[in-house]
C-alpha cells in the first residue's frame, strides 16, 4: 500500500514570496511618488516663473535689464524702482506715484467686502432657518445672478449710478452734503456689493444648510430674537465660510478692471488696477521695466498677504460649506 504525499510550501519559501511582493509594492509606491512630485515641481516652476521674473526685474537697474538676461539675479539690487513706483512714477499726466490709487482701492475693497459678506450671511441665514413661501424661487434668482457676465450690466448699472448721482446733487443742494451719492469710490462699492451678493449668498446658504436647525429652535424657545440668534449662534460658528467669502470677494474686487475703468477710470479716484494700466501705458521716453514690475508687485501685495494668511482655510471652508446628505 502506497501513500500519496501533497507538496507543502515551506515557511522559508512563503516568507521569501511575501518579501518579494512587499519590495515590488514599495518600489511601485516610490515610483508613483516620484512621478507625482516631479510633475508638481515642474508645474510649480512654470507657474512661479512669471512672479520670479517680476520680482528680480523690480530690483534691477535699467543697465542690467537691457543686458537681456531676465532670469538672472540682480547684480546690484536696488529699491529705487519701488520708491519711484510708489511716489514718483507718472500715471497719465500726474507724476505722483501709485500710492494715492493704492489707498483708493483699500477704501473701496474693505467696505465692499464687509457689506457683501454680512448681507450674504443674513441672506443665507434667512433662506435656511427662517424659510418663507417662495424661498427657493428667491434663492434661484440670486443664484442666477452668479452667471450674469460683467459686460451685460455695464449700461444698466451706469444708468442706475447716474440716477444716484443726480439724487446726490439734489441732496447737496438741499442739505449741503450728498451722503456719498455720485462719488466714484462709493459707486464702485455699491456695484461690487450688488454683483457679489449672489456669490456670498450661495456660500452662506450652503454652509447654513448643514448647520443644526435644533440650535436655532432651542434659542427661539429661550426667547432669542432674530438678530440675537444670528449674532450669538450663527456668526460665531461661521468662521470657515467667512474666510472663504472674504478671500473670494477681496480677490475679485481688488483685481477688477472692467467696473473700475468704466465707473472710475479717470481722475484722482481711480482704483489701483486702472492706475497700474496707466503706468504701463504711459511713456515718457525709455520704458522703465523695473518701475513697471515694482508697481505690479505693489498691486499684488494685498492679495498675496490675504492668501498667505488665510489661504489654508479656503478649501477647508468650502468643504465645511458642503451640504451633507
Amino acid at each position: 500500500m502506497s501513500s500519496v504525499t501533497s507538496p507543502i510550501a515551506t515557511p522559508t519559501a512563503t516568507l521569501s514570496q511575501r518579501s518579494d511582493n512587499s519590495d515590488q509594492s514599495s518600489n511601485t509606491r516610490w515610483i508613483g511618488r516620484l512621478v507625482i512630485y516631479g510633475l508638481l515641481l515642474i508645474f510649480a516652476i512654470l507657474y512661479l516663473m512669471p512672479l520670479f521674473v517680476m520680482l528680480v526685474t523690480s530690483f534691477k537697474t535699467m543697465e542690467e535689464i537691457q543686458g537681456g538676461n531676465m532670469l538672472a539675479l540682480p547684480q546690484s539690487p536696488t529699491f529705487d524702482p519701488w520708491i519711484k513706483a510708489w511716489g514718483e512714477t507718472c500715471v497719465g499726466l500726474t507724476c505722483a506715484g501709485i500710492k494715492g490709487y493704492f489707498w483708493n482701492s483699500i477704501k473701496m475693497v474693505v467696505p465692499a467686502v464687509a457689506i457683501s459678506t454680512i448681507m450674504g450671511a443674513l441672506n443665507g441665514y434667512i433662506l435656511t432657518k427662517w424659510r418663507f413661501p417662495g424661498h427657493m424661487l428667491v434663492f434661484g434668482l440670486m443664484l442666477f445672478a452668479c452667471f450674469i457676465p460683467f459686460q451685460s450690466v455695464l449700461l444698466p448699472m451706469a444708468t442706475i449710478l447716474g440716477s444716484l448721482g443726480r439724487f446726490g446733487v439734489t441732496l447737496q443742494n438741499a442739505t449741503g452734503w450728498n451722503f456719498g451719492f455720485g462719488n466714484p469710490t462709493v459707486n464702485l462699492v455699491f456695484v461690487h456689493v450688488v454683483y457679489g451678493l449672489g456669490f456670498t449668498t450661495l456660500f452662506f446658504r450652503n454652509f447654513y444648510e448643514a448647520f443644526p436647525t435644533e440650535l436655532v429652535r432651542a434659542a427661539q424657545v429661550d426667547g432669542a430674537s432674530f438678530f440675537q440668534i444670528f449674532r450669538r449662534i450663527m456668526l460665531p460658528n461661521s468662521l470657515p465660510i467667512i474666510v472663504v467669502t472674504v478671500i473670494y470677494q477681496f480677490t475679485n474686487i481688488w483685481n477688477d478692471f472692467l467696473f473700475a475703468s468704466a465707473y472710475a477710470g479717470t481722475g484722482d479716484s481711480m482704483p489701483m488696477m486702472v492706475a497700474l494700466n496707466n503706468v504701463v501705458n504711459t511713456s515718457t521716453g525709455v520704458v522703465e521695466y523695473n518701475v513697471n514690475m515694482a508697481a505690479a508687485m505693489i498691486a499684488a501685495v494685498p492679495t498675496l498677504i490675504v492668501y498667505i494668511l488665510a489661504g489654508r482655510y479656503f478649501v477647508r471652508g468650502l468643504m465645511a460649506g458642503a451640504v451633507k446628505g
